[in-house]
């Protein structure tokens, strides 16, 4: 994945997309939906799923590679649940594994180097100030704020904390044992709304009927044995295989860190069990893949040309301009806007999306 260890090291890590940051322009555009429905009673954390609220809520749907049907669907099944209460945001977790790997075990550590659990949320949806947190077999986990996308310059800042997280791990099987069968692990999360409030729209936890964007990953590295350990798995060359991502809502692309392409999370006042709530679609969601599709173009411009277009005829896409679009451009700077449901929709060179109400 596109990452950064740490704020040293981001000049180390980020590497070029391998593709033109135009193609994502062509992407499907179907990102997940679910509900979040309440728990009555606050959850103890112990790892196991089998409080009368986890058993209540809904599945998610198996998790796909990272790049959606582009390729094969993963070998080994992965899903997740979510709730809330008023103190948490809460996530459930259960991952098939037939050999539990996890050698990690200080807080911030790079989990993502090993077989891990992953949870991306970006509460107002504007792609910057956005949450991540990794946690792997043996409960040890990696949480971070990124002030904006890698790909707009970053930075992470892997020095804040969710403070008050809660986290555990159940294990069917024994982590670091070769020759034995295991059968997976579960996580159960519990994030205070006082820390994701940071980020959040109106710095509150979110009422029902609102919507946050989230996503979910699972790393998984090809392993053999050597020496009685698990080790990565090389090719013939003796590279390390690249790892699988497999994921909740498909990116279309190696790379978490584009927060549009997330899925869209619902917040229900009803307790889990207790009825379902239709989802309602986000009013301008189209509008904003129409911009965030001419920002990838943006890129692409400013790659070859050396500076931004100052419309869409030099970009080349004129009939991808929404009715009422309209670009304001420096060599260095851009915002490009449309009218939407509820007033403008802006989108600017560093990646922001937000709304101006009339």
């Amino acid at each position: 994945m596109i990452r950064v260890a740490s704020i040293a090291a981001i000049g180390l890590l980020v590497t070029p997309l391998p593709q033109p940051t135009h193609v994502f322009e062509h992407l499907p555009f179907a990102p997940k939906r679910a509900i979040i429905y309440r728990a009555e009673q606050p959850l103890g954390i112990d790892g196991r799923l089998d409080e009368a609220a986890w058993i209540a809520a809904p599945w998610s749907d198996a998790f796909v590679h990272i790049e959606g049907d582009l390729k094969p669907k993963p070998p080994l099944l992965t899903r997740v649940k979510m709730l809330w209460d008023d103190q948490y945001f809460y996530f459930g977790a259960d991952l098939e594994e037939p050999n539990i790997w996890a050698t990690y075990s200080e807080r911030d550590s790079v989990i993502f180097h090993e077989n891990d659990f992953e949870i991306f949320i970006d509460p107002d949806g504007d792609t910057h100030a956005y949450y991540e947190l990794e946690i792997n077999a043996i409960n040890t986990v990696w949480d971070l704020m990124l002030v904006k996308p890698y790909r707009d310059g970053g930075p992470a800042l892997d020095a804040w904390d969710i403070r008050g997280l809660k986290t555990a791990v159940h294990l069917r099987g024994t982590p670091n044992r070769p020759g034995d069968k295991d059968q997976g692990w579960s996580v159960e999360i519990a994030m205070p709304w006082g820390v994701l409030e940071e980020a959040a729209p109106g710095q509150r936890r979110p009422k029902a009927g609102e919507q946050w964007r989230v996503n979910c990953s699972r790393v998984e590295w090809a392993l053999t044995v050597m020496d009685g350990k698990y080790v990565k798995r090389t090719d013939a060359r003796g590279k390390v295989l690249p790892e699988n991502n497999w994921v909740w809502s498909p990116q279309g692309a190696i790379n978490m860190h584009m927060p549009e392409r997330w899925g869209y999370v619902q917040f229900s006042s009803r307790a889990a069990g207790a009825g379902t709530d239709a989802f309602t679609e986000p009013p301008n969601q189209s509008l904003e893949w129409t911009l965030r599709r001419l920002y990838y173009r943006q890129e692409d411009y400013r790659k070859s040309n050396g500076r931004y277009a100052r419309s869409v005829k030099e970009l080349g896409v004129e009939t991808l301009a929404p009715p009422g679009f309209q670009l304001h451009a420096t060599d260095d700077l851009y915002v490009m806007s449309a009218p939407g449901t509820g007033g403008s929709v802006h989108l600017r060179q560093d990646g922001k999306v937000w709304t101006i109400a009339r």
